[in-house]
């Protein structure tokens, strides 16, 4: 398939699921419990669990009680002492919603990743700039917490998708019958496509990605070519992109 084609077919399912109902308990997504609550914290903790069957996910949210981020450290380990999802025991539930709380206090998220962002308007810049500040406030370290908020990288080879920031970057900035658009402070012409595994196979297949290997480098080329299709939203095709993989339609 031609790329001018390739061009087309995602246009075409651009405006096909730019509808709120592409989102629903029948066709689960974290976006579903972010939308409901339209809030930048609570959202970030639906991106960040957003990892293994979606109807699962779902789930799990659905079982948080994120009025506890307005509680006592206390509060928070004792209302959440039987929650666990996957990677994540009871303790690392806790303390995302501890570091989260805190952070309230001190700034919003869009600030702290927008004081990274904008020296060089890097999405990636501000990314490590808010792990880092979200770190700081509530060190907690397992293996699971880890998994969870992700860490700045020493080096930049070998360097992850940090799919669902990315996702979460999506959300924020974005604004359509899908995206919230909460935030006014980063440019959605910056923002790089969540790469998992269904849309790095479909942008395999519609010729969107040459790079075989699953990291950073692979969503910043495929963020190249979908900035020809349109400069100033590319990653509007990302959830095209991820319903044709799943669907398994490309």
């Amino acid at each position: 398939m031609t790329l001018k084609k390739v061009k087309i077919l995602l246009d075409d399912e651009v405006l096909a699921r730019n509808s709120a109902s592409e989102i629903s308990l029948d066709k689960p997504d974290p976006l579903l419990i972010a939308s409901a609550h339209n809030d930048e914290t609570i959202a970030l903790i639906c991106a960040l669990f957003a990892y293994g069957n979606a109807g699962l996910i779902v789930k799990f949210l659905q079982s948080l009680d994120f009025s506890l981020l307005e509680a006592s450290d206390d509060e928070i380990e004792k209302s959440l002492h039987s929650h666990y999802y996957r990677f994540q025991n009871a303790e690392d539930v806790s303390s995302i919603f501890i570091a989260l709380k805190r952070l309230k206090e001190i700034e919003s998220i869009e600030n702290i990743f927008y004081e990274g962002y904008k020296k060089e308007e890097n999405i990636l810049e501000g990314l490590w700039s808010f792990i880092e500040t979200l770190k700081s406030v509530h060190p907690h370290k397992s293996r699971g917490y880890d998994f969870l908020v992700g860490s700045v990288p020493k080096k930049q080879s070998g360097l992850g998708t940090y799919k669902r920031y990315m996702m979460y970057l999506r959300w924020m900035v974005r604004k359509d019958a899908l995206d919230l658009g909460l935030w006014t402070k980063i440019d959605k012409k910056d923002l790089l496509l969540p790469l998992d595994t269904h849309t790095f196979k479909v942008s395999q297949r519609l010729g969107l990605l040459k790079r075989k290997t699953y990291d950073m480098k692979a969503a910043i080329e495929v963020t190249q070519r979908l900035r020809k299709f349109d400069s100033n939203d590319p990653i509007k095709y990302d959830f095209a992109l991820y319903r044709l993989g799943q669907e398994k339609l490309a």
